[in-house]
């Protein structure tokens, strides 16, 4: 069972770097937006649209990353003055509510690829650029987000039932 809670791990850790860089391709883009619009005065006509599929899809991406991390928002106060097995059952709860999401982003998720794909959807600019790509990687980002809930939720069940936190 570690060797597949590390596996898990380490797709989270590695998945979560390499999508990191969408940041600065992010950064570039607005740049060069910025530049183009108000200092050549010829606004692009793509870079606003490509700079917000380009963020959604890296919010999504590095969720399971950030999860690794423990770095969503948490009300630490309240949260580090329970006993660990008390920590373990909200954990728990929080990673059923988070499972339950994510599984249902998965179905709607794929739902909403499919049919793009299906009718090569792309978007209304001028370019008509793609639209299936970027519903394909909320999917993925989701899946990510998933296993990684998963991961978490058996450490937190370990950890309910034996009183000490599952370390692999």
């Amino acid at each position: 069972m570690g060797k597949l809670l590390h596996t898990i791990d380490a797709i989270s850790d590695w998945s979560g770097r390499i999508c990191s860089f969408l940041v600065y391709a992010g950064i570039l883009m607005l740049v060069f937006e910025v530049i183009a619009r108000y200092f050549f005065d010829s606004p692009t006509v793509w870079a606003h649209g490509y700079s917000q599929r380009l963020f959604g899809s890296y919010f999504v991406l590095v969720g399971a990353y950030t999860l690794l991390k423990n770095g969503h928002v948490r009300i630490d106060i309240l949260y580090e003055r329970f006993s660990l097995r008390k920590r373990a059952f909200l954990d728990i709860f929080n990673y059923v509510m988070l499972l339950i999401w994510s599984f249902v982003l998965i179905r709607e998720g794929s739902s909403f690829f499919a049919s793009s794909w299906a009718i090569r959807e792309a978007d209304e600019m001028v370019l008509a650029h793609p639209i299936y790509p970027v519903k394909l990687l909320l999917v993925l980002g989701a899946v990510l987000i998933t296993l990684q809930g998963l991961n978490h939720l058996i450490v937190s069940i370990y950890t309910l039932i034996k009183g000490v936190k599952y370390e692999y």
